[in-house]
């Protein structure tokens, strides 16, 4: 044999064992269980919405969902309930108790976690490889981001700078620099009262607003909340007595407390309070 041809068999033997040693591609799963809001949001987003066979109790975006069964959810999700389904997929959080037994029972399973923005983008594109559309999860994110970049244009000049408090749950507990609505608040250009030393969501008593004295206050309408000038001490806050501070609705609460694909109408609640107050002096 000469060498040309040795080296021409040689290069067809080598293709061969490389495409031998190239796993098949995956099936893309075609029955999901999603059991965090912000995990049905991803797949619905990701135009994979019809794949759902079953959600966690509180997803309720889009519309389209809410017809399918409910499974439970991060701390008591149905694992019975989830293989009777005969799932090929299931999406939980990273702290779901479930993960570690439908692992044991065969299912595919892929647990995620997003504590940032830069997780969020992980997740949609991870979430989009295991939907087999890959690139389809950092083509989102890539718009989510150009919208949040538009909020803050809408942000009114005199709040530029200025510094939050945002609580959650009925004032028990606040979002600091650390978590993703706080990046969400920064990418909006305000300053956050709650450093990040103190954790992603600590708890606060109502006390840290007043040393903190914040430009304005954010609160919610979930939870066993009282309004800003009936709380003990709250009437002397400036931000209380200048009526700098809104309520997100219950919708507007979800949507800012879920870290997926809707982090824009997140930006968009924020925009919204402070375009209907008035600006510190």
């Amino acid at each position: 044999m000469s060498p040309s041809s040795r080296l021409a068999a040689g290069l067809l033997l080598a293709a061969g064992l490389a495409q031998a040693q190239t796993p098949a591609p995956a099936v893309a799963p075609q029955r999901i269980v999603a059991l965090q809001p912000s995990l049905t949001e991803a797949v619905c987003a990701l135009g994979a919405c019809e794949r759902l066979v079953a959600i966690d109790r509180h997803s309720d975006w889009p519309a389209s969902v809410q017809p399918l069964p409910r499974v439970g959810g991060m701390a008591d999700a149905n694992v019975e309930a989830i293989v009777a389904l005969r799932p090929d997929l299931v999406l939980l959080g990273a702290r779901s108790r479930a993960f570690e037994r439908l692992q044991a029972l065969g299912l595919r399973v892929l647990a995620l976690e997003a504590r940032s923005h830069e997780d969020i983008r992980h997740n949609l594109e991870t979430i989009a490889q295991a939907l087999g559309r890959p690139g389809a999860g950092e083509r989102l994110w890539r718009g989510l981001d150009v919208r949040v970049q538009n909020q803050r244009r809408r942000v009114p000049p005199g709040w530029r700078g200025r510094r939050v408090y945002l609580e959650l749950h009925g004032g028990k507990v606040a979002a600091s620099e650390e978590s993703f609505i706080g990046e969400t608040l920064a990418r909006l250009g305000l300053a956050n009262v709650v450093p990040g030393r103190l954790g992603a969501f600590p708890r606060l008593g109502p006390e840290y607003a007043l040393r903190a004295d914040p430009d304005v206050l954010i609160t919610t309408a979930v939870g066993a909340t009282v309004p800003p000038p009936q709380r003990p001490g709250w009437h002397a806050l400036r931000a209380v007595r200048e009526q700098r501070y809104c309520t997100l609705t219950a919708q507007q609460f979800d949507v800012v407390l879920r870290a997926g694909p809707r982090i824009d109408e997140a930006a968009a609640a924020v925009v919204q309070c402070l375009q209907g107050l008035p600006p510190p002096p």
